[in-house]
């Protein structure tokens, strides 16, 4: 299967680079040459091929060439990069790069890859999935970041980068995008000029969208989603060399959870889920190919998620240094609600926390609420010394984070018929869970960072060498309180008639304000040596380093540690209080930057290898469907080649091939009882290969305007599989490939401005293809989350 689909994206891949290839005309005067991209990767404005860094940048341009509205859609377009939703919180998004990131989401834990958006770190993957409103820029910084970047980067790093407000002249636009599934969005900026030196950019976007598979029970469809959000942004030129920017946005998100479909019924041990999975899979549909439509059992209610921030950024520059100043505060609360039954739209069976009314209680519906506040200040220092042989910037940097995660009151999470084997026959048992959560935590984190680069009198000037280092401190704090209990009601065999009700609560599954605190200490260094082999070819080597942040496990069961050993014969320690420490990375990459060809031929390339130590891994308790310990038990060795590729053919042909190889292997793992697990143990979303192929073809170049073709393929191998990968098979996601078009006509001049129009095509021959799959519900051994099948829509377009 696998060799079969790998061929079909080698010959797609050669299909679209050949073709278009034999449209160079041999009497082309080759006087063009590729557009300079400059990026801020390094916290300062450079260009692509001065960066040593693996790193793809999406301009405003090829934004919207790809039809990236969203962080969801980066991943498809980025090799060695995924992006997943949270099965439980759609707007929740498990972002994983070069096989790193992270699979829960808990506000005890942060996710390994940083994402920022104008130079602010967003410490919450919740929200993350938000469309953007006016984005500039997306950078991808693949590999550990530790440095610059600081903590909680071994993955890599994202980069927003919005548009700023220019004093110039007024600029408006206004795009409508209309497509199938009942998709609209409009989004509207404006810069307006206040005085000569004071501009405002106002925007802002509505969009909204049905799902891609119906809910034929009660409440909405699965997948719906509306979004609306605005951004206020203000420049002003103080004085010559003092600049301020302030912004402010905020976003609105409503929609409904996706719910799992249903692939295989379950046979292995379903731990305290047992006594249920053969009555809840007889209420389960299974397929293995995508169906249009689930049901659930209660109405599936709408989820809510709001962010909004401030940022504050000064900057100063003197004609020996520029200063720079960045404080922002960031809110976010988010209310989401899933159903994850899909069972027949029959009570007897259910995986929600909807209101619940019965012999063993009446509890409310409860929807899990995050809330979380973020403040930050970082502080740069750059410029240059030795006659500007010598470049040099250093910096301090303060966050401080208060979150809750509320899931209380008491309330329905779980509820099923069941065989009672302990009771006389001709009896049977209604098993009910019932849940309450609340968590707290408080974190801080303080670094100070340097990085200098020496340009010797040597070897005409064509050496650099970098030297990095930073030295971070975090505090944790956190609080958990947990209510877990499980009732079983008997009912007499042939009259269902109501005997009683047997509590069947484990005690150690009740938490009161358990309390947990830990302190990390790190530092970091980083090495680079450059050397300039002519005007156009660059190449580097470097040794970088990072950390992740310890912290605690909500989902570790919090067992008192002179009890002994738990009923397995396993000593668990103190579990949540206990909590785990940090990870720590060392990457070494060896890279080229080059552009050939009179500047036509950019090949940008790297090999890397990255030794993790005391990494942390996440294992499911025996026994138990959700119940998880983090260890720092683990090492792991990653290798890979990267390439990303660019080719003006002809003045009117831009072909680009973007390729990642990968090889992960986890060489280090004990479980919880020591045992070396290794073998068994894979990185969740580590593809072997990976690479997206496109083509922009201008068709037509004229004063009415000009008209041009997009074309792109992506391809991604199998996911969480492998030979050595027994134990994950029912979590393993298929190799696959999609076909994207755009076709459209722009820069037609219209009301002293200009129009574009153009339609489009996202997977354009409906493949089928899971992008997260899940073994742990009682119905079913393997679940999955479909990917978006084929959509099309029309984009309108004008700029003033």
């Amino acid at each position: 299967m696998k060799s079969n689909e790998n061929d079909k994206g080698w010959l797609s891949l050669v299909a679209l680079l050949a073709a278009p290839m034999a449209m160079a005309q041999p009497g082309d005067t080759h006087r063009y040459a590729l557009e300079e991209v400059v990026v801020t990767a390094q916290k300062k404005a450079e260009s692509l091929q001065d960066a040593p860094i693996s790193l793809t940048a999406f301009g405003q341009q090829a934004l919207e060439n790809k039809g990236i509205n969203s962080l969801a859609d980066i991943g498809a377009n980025v090799p060695s990069m995924s992006i997943e939703p949270f099965p439980i919180n759609n707007a929740t998004l498990r972002i994983f790069i070069r096989g790193i990131g992270i699979s829960d989401a808990q506000i005890t834990q942060d996710p390994p890859v940083g994402i920022y958006m104008d130079g602010v770190y967003i410490a919450r993957s919740t929200g993350t999935a938000l469309d953007v409103a006016d984005l500039e820029r997306i950078e991808i910084l693949r590999g550990p970041q530790g440095t610059l970047y600081g903590r909680n980067t071994t993955g890599g790093a994202i980069n927003l980068v919005s548009k700023q407000p220019n004093t110039e002249a007024f600029e408006f636009e206004q795009k409508f995008t209309v497509g199938d599934r009942d998709l609209f969005t409009s989004k509207t900026s404006a810069n307006i000029p206040v005085l000569d030196n004071l501009a405002l950019k106002l925007a802002y976007m509505t969009t909204e969208k049905s799902g891609f598979v119906e809910n034929e029970g009660p409440g909405g469809d699965f997948g719906d989603r509306e979004v609306q959000g605005y951004r206020v942004d203000m420049r002003w030129d103080l004085s010559d060399q003092l600049t301020m920017d302030y912004a402010f946005d905020k976003s609105n998100l409503a929609y409904y959870n996706s719910m799992y479909q249903a692939i295989t019924p379950p046979n292995g041990d379903k731990g305290q889920a047992e006594p249920i999975k053969g009555h809840a899979s007889k209420r389960t549909v299974y397929s293995e190919s995508r169906l249009d439509s689930l049901k659930t059992t209660k109405p599936l209610e709408e989820s809510t998620t709001e962010i909004s921030g401030h940022a504050l950024t000064f900057a100063y520059q003197h004609e020996d240094f520029d200063l720079k100043y960045i404080a922002a505060y960031r809110e976010l609360t988010d209310e989401s609600y899933a159903d994850l039954g899909g069972g027949k739209g029959r009570s007897k069976f259910r995986l929600d926390s909807h209101s619940y009314s019965g012999p063993e209680g009446t509890t409310p519906l409860v929807k899990p609420v995050v809330t979380q506040k973020q403040l930050s200040h970082e502080l740069q220092l750059s410029g240059d010394a030795m006659d500007s042989r010598f470049e040099y910037m250093v910096g301090l940097y303060y966050f401080d984070e208060s979150a809750e995660e509320d899931n209380s009151p008491l309330h329905h999470q779980m509820s099923s018929r069941t065989e009672v084997p302990w009771y006389a026959a001709g009896f049977k048992g209604f098993l009910v869970n019932f849940l309450s959560q609340h968590y707290e935590v408080d974190n801080q984190s303080m670094a100070f960072f340097g990085q200098g680069t020496w340009t010797p009198n040597i070897l005409e000037d064509r050496l650099h060498l970098t030297f990095g280092a930073r030295h971070s401190r975090d505090e944790r704090k956190a609080i958990k309180n947990q209510t877990d209990i499980n009732k079983v009601s008997l009912y007499g065999h042939l009259f269902n008639i109501h005997y009683g009700v047997i509590d069947a609560t484990d005690p150690s599954r009740q938490f009161d304000n358990v309390k947990a605190e830990k302190d990390f200490t790190d530092n970091s260094f980083s090495f680079v040596a450059e050397y300039d082999l002519s005007d156009t070819v660059n190449i580097y080597g470097k040794i970088n380093e990072a950390y992740k942040s310890g912290g605690f496990n909500t989902r570790d069961p919090q067992r008192d540690g002179n009890q002994g050993p738990a009923s397995d014969g396993v000593n668990y320690g103190f579990g949540f209080a206990e909590g785990f420490d940090e990870e720590k990375v060392r990457s070494m990459e060896l890279g080229i930057k080059s552009e050939l060809m009179d500047r036509r031929l950019r090949i940008n390339a790297d090999i890397f290898r990255s030794v993790y130590s005391d990494m942390q891994l996440n294992f499911i308790l025996a026994g138990t469907v959700a119940d998880t310990k983090i260890t720092n038990a683990g090492e792991a060795e990653m290798q890979g080649f990267e390439a990303d590729i660019t080719f003006m053919a002809t003045r009117n042909l831009l072909l680009m091939l973007n390729y990642a190889y990968l090889d992960a292997e986890v060489t280090k793992a004990e479980d919880v009882s020591g045992k070396d697990v290794s073998d068994e143990f894979v990185f969740f979303a580590a593809p072997e290969q990976s690479y997206t192929a496109a083509a922009d073809w201008t068709l037509a170049d004229a004063d009415w305007g000009r008209t041009s073709l997009n074309l792109s393929y992506n391809y991604m191998d199998e996911r969480n599989g492998g030979s050595r990968a027994e134990n994950v098979k029912n979590t393993r996601l298929e190799a696959y490939g999609v076909w994207n078009a755009r076709f459209g006509v722009s820069d037609m001049p219209f009301a002293g401005g200009n129009l574009s129009v153009a339609a489009w095509g996202k997977n354009l021959t409906d493949e089928e293809y899971a992008i997260t799959a899940i073994d742990n519900q009682p119905q079913s051994d393997r679940s999955v989350l479909w990917g978006e099948p084929r959509s099309y829509g029309l984009d309108l377009i004008y700029r003033y």
